[in-house]
């Protein structure tokens, strides 16, 4: 696949086949996406991949704390509420799922099933949890953006394989629950993680593909001719 028609062509897949995804595959994966570029060349990213009865134990432990009603517990800081455009961004994204989804808003029911799919890892066959090192914790800001951009390659290099994916923060909103299955040293931190499978191509919201700015709104050009 060319890299232009993976950029142009990757979305957010949050439903897959319980298919098995061939470590020998997740391998390549990670091989491509480990060539990103990170600050100083530090390369401060570690991947643990999950399947089988882990990855259950993670979906378990993570929805019976969320409908038990414990506090999310993160290892990084929270966005917080969105608020303004990027509040705008986020509902209009979650209209266009219920929609694909068929979701009434007085339909509770499957709203909070929906909101739940993302504590069970979207019972995606492979979740892979993404940490950086502990001892760049003081400077995380960097270290975050360098996930940010081994993340990013990892979502591109599966989907050029034919894998789908979603970068899944809700998967660690639970981090005790995701430290101890994963058996993740002390010496990482959680970050995020990606919820990874072949694509349910009868799965309807697996067909939402998010509206995006166009260049003039996102990007000045300083000193160029006009």
């Amino acid at each position: 696949m060319e890299l232009e028609q993976a950029m142009l062509g990757r979305r957010s897949i949050r439903g897959f086949t319980k298919d098995p995804v061939p470590r020998a595959l997740l391998e390549e994966i990670i091989e491509l996406a480990n060539r990103a570029p990170s600050s100083m060349n530090t390369q401060p990213w570690h991947f643990h991949v999950l399947t089988g009865q882990p990855l259950e134990n993670v979906r378990e432990g993570n929805s019976t704390r969320m409908l038990q009603g414990v506090p999310p517990v993160r290892e990084i800081s929270d966005h917080g509420a969105y608020a303004g455009v990027h509040r705008e961004r986020q509902v209009d994204i979650a209209k266009q799922l219920f929609a694909a989804m068929g979701i009434e808003r007085e339909d509770k029911e499957r709203r909070q099933d929906w909101v739940m799919r993302g504590f069970r890892q979207f019972d995606a066959p492979v979740s892979i949890v993404v940490c950086f090192d502990k001892s760049l914790d003081d400077n995380g800001t960097i270290a975050h953006f360098d996930l940010g951009a081994v993340t990013y390659g990892l979502v591109l290099a599966a989907w050029s394989k034919g894998l789908g994916s979603v970068i899944n923060g809700q998967g660690i909103m639970q981090s005790p629950v995701v430290r101890e299955h994963a058996q993740i040293p002390d010496d990482q931190v959680i970050m995020t993680c990606v919820a990874l499978g072949w694509p349910d191509e009868s799965f309807s919201a697996n067909d939402v593909k998010s509206v995006r700015r166009p260049v003039d709104a996102v990007a000045r050009f300083v000193g160029f001719d006009s």
